[in-house]
């Protein structure tokens, strides 16, 4: 931030939200009518049915009307960069994604599963039709709070959460398609029903396995998710990730003076210790998929008092249903045991879940050729500039950004997986064929869930990375809607391949509810401070401009060394948790 314009942040949110008005309309009325002129050039006599060549100039079509919205894109993306909401604390984020859609003229259902920041919303035209669900994240990490377009550690706000994951940028993709789209079909009279949901909690593996319990996706043909990455494409086939459960354990003892009378105390926080100590042992007996990891939340008070409560909360991560059932088995028969051996109590409270993801291939393989004639954006000096100076900072190699596509590859077999992280979209793949598009806005070689992953999310490289997966992803959306041999292929995989044999079972039980208290505390120490920063699109260009950095500030001789981030020599999926 530069000094000098600290005190122009700080307009009233009740301004900054009224000349948000018109911005947050994507499709502004000027843009709708040339958009409109464009789709009318791609007409087909058939709207369901298309033949190659007409659905060939519709994608052309669609890519205009993308192209144009790309200051749309710019503010939208840094807005939400902006808010740095952690997990079902999401309220301005999702505030300003619902005003966008109910806006574009969307039906939205807030606060479904009882979460505060979920929605599902929805656009009909005609009777019939498929029904595409888009979805992608908008959760933060915690302690990642990071100027964009600075290559070395400058957070905005000392401690505060975040976008270093890049949640701030998978709903403008898909919005972008979704409203290029929507105008085509009204023009083309192309039946069918669009749905946009938010990943809420994602980081925290918390909602959408609620989601799919509860039956938000009946009736759903096809979801194309978008994530963001360093590349543009897909993938297909499981298991690409594991599954887990998480699980937070609470022990009960008694109070006492740890001096005076100890005897009479049980300690809740020798019965995590022991707990801790008894997994620890034991993972040496593990298979190489699984991984597991902890934090103690709750540690207790003060030395001098016998800690009555603690609590112990684990990730259990598996490569399918029966393995991470078993973990979890195991992580309850370690409670009892350290409870045993404490004279303590102990219960136990699900905090999330995910199944290990399976994806659609004949999706995939469509989303993939359409990837290939969008291609990567063209990056400046500056963007590679910024993308080799934080690698070089990471003591990675500085290769810069991506210049070739990813290929589409087949999924490694089963007995070769050996663990990694976990996305709750697994679940939605499991109940309606799923692909997730991974789009180029971020940089290579970073570590995942940390402030260098922030680095780029509201720079050029961000917007451009945007547009291309905007453009994959309705070209896919269009292809849905209008090749039935397409929609039949991808539910001939999805029942004869995907779930011939594995059947879903859901980890929730039928009481569990999403844990909508997480991080209720860490938003109200950070939240007043970061308000302060709230992107103000009616004063600045783009948030790089408010903030008053030069795109791209790297290191030199005079900038104060600051901490690193962790860093090594295997590759890493740093886009799930």
């Amino acid at each position: 931030m530069s000094p000098n314009n600290s005190r122009r942040h700080r307009s009233s949110p009740a301004r900054r939200w009224a000349a948000l008005g018109a911005a947050a309309v994507l499709l502004v009325p000027s843009a709708m009518v040339a958009q409109s002129k464009a789709m009318s050039a791609a007409k087909s006599t058939t709207a369901a049915a298309t033949k190659p060549d007409s659905n060939a100039a519709r994608k052309q079509a669609l890519i205009a009307a993308i192209d144009k919205q790309a200051k749309q894109a710019q503010v939208m993306n840094d807005m939400i960069f902006s808010f740095g909401e952690l997990g079902f604390q999401e309220f301005e984020t999702s505030k300003y994604l619902v005003d966008v859609l109910e806006k574009n003229g969307f039906t939205v259902e807030r606060g479904i599963d009882g979460i505060p920041t979920a929605f599902m919303a929805t656009w009909t035209n005609g009777t019939g039709g498929p029904v595409i669900a888009l979805g992608s994240d908008i959760d933060c990490i915690p302690q990642a709070s990071q100027k964009p377009g600075v290559a070395y550690h400058d957070p905005i706000v000392p401690g505060a959460p975040g976008h270093g994951e890049g949640h701030n940028s998978g709903n403008v993709v898909n919005i972008l398609a979704a409203l290029a789209v929507k105008q085509m079909m009204i023009d083309q009279k192309i039946p069918g029903t669009l749905k946009i949901w938010p990943g809420v909690a994602e980081e925290l593996l918390g909602s959408k396995a609620y989601y799919v319990r509860d039956g938000y996706f009946k009736g759903v043909d096809a979801v194309l998710f978008a994530h963001v990455g360093d590349n543009l494409g897909t993938g297909w086939g499981g298991p690409s990730s594991n599954g887990l459960i998480s699980v937070l354990y609470k022990f009960h003892g008694e109070s006492a003076h740890s001096a005076a009378a100890p005897w009479r105390g049980r300690s809740a926080l020798d019965a995590v210790e022991l707990m801790d100590v008894g997994w620890n042992f034991k993972r040496e007996h593990l298979r190489l998929q699984q991984r597991s990891h902890n934090v103690i939340p709750d540690g207790a008070d003060q030395p001098n008092v016998v800690p009555q409560h603690a609590s112990d909360w684990y990730y259990f991560r598996e490569a399918d249903y029966e393995h991470i059932k078993g973990l979890w088995d195991t992580g309850d028969k370690m409670a009892t045991g350290a409870s045993i051996m404490t004279g303590t109590t102990w219960d136990s409270e699900v905090l999330g879940a995910a199944w290990p993801g399976h994806f659609n291939k004949a999706m995939a393989e469509d989303s993939t050729e359409n990837a290939k004639l969008v291609g990567l954006p063209v990056w400046s000096d500056d963007d590679q500039k910024l993308a080799k100076a934080i690698q070089t900072e990471l003591k990675q190699e500085p290769k810069g950004l991506a210049t070739k596509l990813d290929e589409l590859r087949p999924p490694r077999p089963a007995e070769q997986f050996t663990g990694g992280g976990s996305d709750d979209i697994g679940d939605v793949s499991w109940v309606v064929p799923t692909i997730v598009l991974r789009y180029p806005s971020n940089i290579p070689e970073m570590p995942g869930h940390n402030w260098a992953n922030a680095i780029s999310m509201a720079t050029p490289i961000a917007h451009k990375g945007i547009i291309a997966g905007a453009k994959v992803q309705a070209m896919t959306l269009l292809d849905l809607l209008t090749k039935p041999d397409l929609m039949a292929a991808a539910k001939d995989y999805f029942v004869n391949v995907q779930t011939k044999d594995q059947k879903y079972i859901p980890l929730l039980r039928p009481g569990d509810k999403p844990a909508i208290w997480l991080n209720e505390k860490t938003m109200a120490t950070y939240r007043e401070q970061m308000k302060k920063f709230y992107y103000d699109p009616s004063k600045y260009g783009t948030y790089l401009e408010q903030l008053g950095i030069k795109y791209p500030t790297v290191r030199t001789a005079s900038t104060p060394k600051g901490p690193a981030a962790a860093s090594d020599d295997e590759d890493d999926d740093s886009s799930i948790q």
